[in-house]
Parts: structure tokens; C-alpha cells; sequence
């Protein structure tokens, strides 16, 4: 990312400057990558404590007014024991012009994150069209990003769609899919990916016709870390997966049966948000009781996941963002991705 005279360079990455040049390599020291020349991105960002960022909330692209979120959320982060910022860096919609959101905010997220022994994935919700060729664009443009050495220390594909496709939609979207993830994994080399996806009682149990089929034994060898999109508030108690424990916890089971990787890591993504009191069914997502928020702490305990977040950070309310962190800090969750 070069600087010309005429750009105002935000404070941050100004300091950043003056600093001799590294890459963040999440706490320990990584291999070079023979396909990217740069530190091998690693397992270490998808342990412990997340937190999720979309467009919506920080991108000028998206918001009407101000977005409800600046770079001076990472300090907010940092004092919330968050070790990783999930980013969307980048959207395949015409609101957004370039291949990425604005660079600048982006930069100064990373270099903000860095600064505070934080890291940051981006992740990027594909189309599966076919003859798309911005979704590769976009995906190798987070792969390829870098300011004064600082890169994304992640990449993860949001794997999802919209619901009960014909048989030859899902066709196209499976073959898309495949296809779009073995172009990833070409250009990212030995680089640890992640794959955000739909969990499997979703699209099993729910509704089976939400997306049949789903490829799992074609992306299991593309991909190294899961992260089901575990968002219990908007089932009900009578299915089953109405809590924050069981809906997690089975679909951390499912994925690793489906690859057949009984070992396979696992970030679980809880949610939706997270307020004081009931659930929250005034505004367009029906978001969760805080009062679940130590049910998904167990549940990832006992799965053995290597991580945990909840989707998103905009959408905790305070008590539930104090809660959450002292979950990661001394509850149920604090010990995970730890090894012997």
C-alpha cells in the first residue's frame, strides 16, 4: 500500500512509520510461505476471544450518517480482552467500488490491532456465480494486503446463501463454491483458512431444503478452521437449539464427523448479539439473552473448540460484552486453545 504526497495518512499508521517494519505472527514464530514470501498465516488468531466487525458498521460505503464504529474501537477491543478482530474487508456490492473496503480504515484498524498484541482476520461473503471473477479478485486482494509489513493475519470465506435452491442452482452453487475454494488455497499456499459456515442442524434439521447436499468431503482438505454460525436466538426452545449450549455444541460435532476430522479446530460463532434481560425481538434480528452467553462458553469447553465469539460486537450490549469477556478471562472459556 504506497502513500502519495497528497494523501493524509491517519495518525496511526503515521506513528506506524516511524517504527521499524513487522508482520504480526499471532505469538509465535511462523514459517516463511513458499507461495506468498511472507510469515505463514497460523491456527493462533481463531483461539480464544473474537470479535466480529461487518461492513455495516464501519464502512462509509454503508452508512447512511457516520458508521457506528471507527478505528477507535480496537482501543474498546484491547480493553475487552478480544484477542481478534473478525473484519468483512471486503464486499462483492456495488456500493463498494474497489476490490476492498476504505484501505485507510482498514490499515488502521490492523496497524491499531497490532500495536495492541491484537490480530485481525478478513473475511469476504462470496456469490457463487458462475463467470464471477471479482469474488477471487476480492479473496486475493485480503490475501495480498499489506501496509508497512503489517498483513491480515487470517483470511475466511462466509460460506453461505440464499435458502432452498433448484436442483440446478445448487449445481452451480456447489461446483462455484468448490471451485472458488481450491483457487483460495492455490494462492494461499500452506496459509491456515477458515471456512465461516451454516451449521449443519441448519440444514439438516431445520430446513433440509436450505442448502442440500452441502459439500463437506470436497472442503475439508481446503480448509483448516470451522466456524458454524451458531446463532441460537433465532431458533426455538421447542426444536432444541434455542440455547446457547446445544445448537453450538451439535454443530461442532456434525462438521467434524461430515469432514471426517474428529480433531478438526473449531472457532464457534454464537449469537445473534447479546442484550440485558429477554431476547430482543424489536429490530430486524432477534438477538440473544446475555443470560445464554455462559451455556456457548460450556459448549465450547466441552468441544474442545479452540475459540469462541459472538456476531457481532455492535450488537452486545454492555453488560454482555463485560460478561462475555470475563468468560474468556476466567469462566468456562478461558483455557481455550491452550496446549500441554
Amino acid at each position: 500500500m504506497s502513500v502519495s504526497a497528497d494523501v493524509v495518512v491517519p495518525q496511526t499508521v503515521a506513528a506506524a512509520m516511524e517504527r521499524p517494519i513487522r508482520g504480526f505472527e499471532g505469538g509465535a514464530a511462523s514459517a516463511v510461505n513458499p507461495v506468498t514470501g511472507f510469515p505463514r498465516r497460523t491456527l493462533e488468531p481463531y483461539k480464544g476471544l473474537g470479535a466480529w466487525i461487518d461492513a455495516f458498521d464501519y464502512s462509509p460505503n454503508y452508512a447512511v450518517d457516520d458508521p457506528p464504529l471507527t478505528p477507535a474501537v480496537v482501543e474498546e477491543l484491547a480493553a475487552a480482552n478480544v484477542k481478534t478482530i473478525f473484519i468483512q474487508a471486503a464486499r462483492n456490492d456495488e456500493r463498494s467500488a474497489g476490490l476492498l473496503e476504505d484501505r485507510w480504515l482498514l490499515a488502521e484498524i490492523l496497524v491499531g490491532a497490532h500495536d495492541r498484541d491484537m490480530a485481525v482476520v478478513a473475511w469476504y461473503l462470496p456469490k457463487f456465480v458462475p463467470g464471477e471473477v471479482r469474488d477471487f479478485r476480492q479473496l486475493e486482494a485480503l490475501v495480498d494486503f499489506e501496509v508497512l509489513g503489517h498483513r491480515f493475519d487470517g483470511v475466511a470465506v462466509d460460506i453461505e446463501a440464499d435458502p432452498e435452491p433448484t436442483d440446478e442452482e445448487l449445481a452451480i452453487q456447489n461446483a462455484e463454491l468448490i471451485r472458488l475454494s481450491q483457487q483460495l488455497r492455490q494462492i494461499s499456499g500452506d496459509d491456515v483458512l477458515g471456512a465461516i459456515v451454516l451449521p449443519p442442524p441448519l440444514i439438516e434439521d431445520v430446513n433440509d431444503k436450505f442448502w442440500p447436499d452441502f459439500p463437506w468431503t470436497e472442503l475439508g482438505p481446503l480448509y483448516d478452521v470451522w466456524l458454524p454460525m451458531s446463532y441460537w436466538s433465532g431458533r426455538s426452545n421447542e426444536s432444541g437449539y434455542g440455547d446457547g449450549y446445544f445448537y453450538n455444541a451439535e454443530s461442532t460435532r456434525r462438521i467434524r464427523d461430515h469432514i471426517g476430522q474428529p480433531d478438526a479446530p473449531v472457532h464457534g460463532i454464537g449469537g445473534i448479539g447479546g442484550v440485558t434481560g429477554e431476547r430482543d425481538f424489536s429490530s430486524g434480528e432477534i438477538l440473544a439473552a446475555a443470560t445464554d452467553l455462559p451455556l456457548f462458553a460450556e459448549s465450547l469447553r466441552d468441544t474442545d473448540s479452540i475459540g469462541g465469539s459472538i456476531y457481532d460486537w455492535q450488537t452486545l450490549d454492555v453488560e454482555s460484552r463485560l460478561l462475555l469477556s470475563d468468560l474468556f478471562a476466567t469462566g468456562p472459556a478461558a483455557d481455550l486453545g491452550q496446549t500441554d
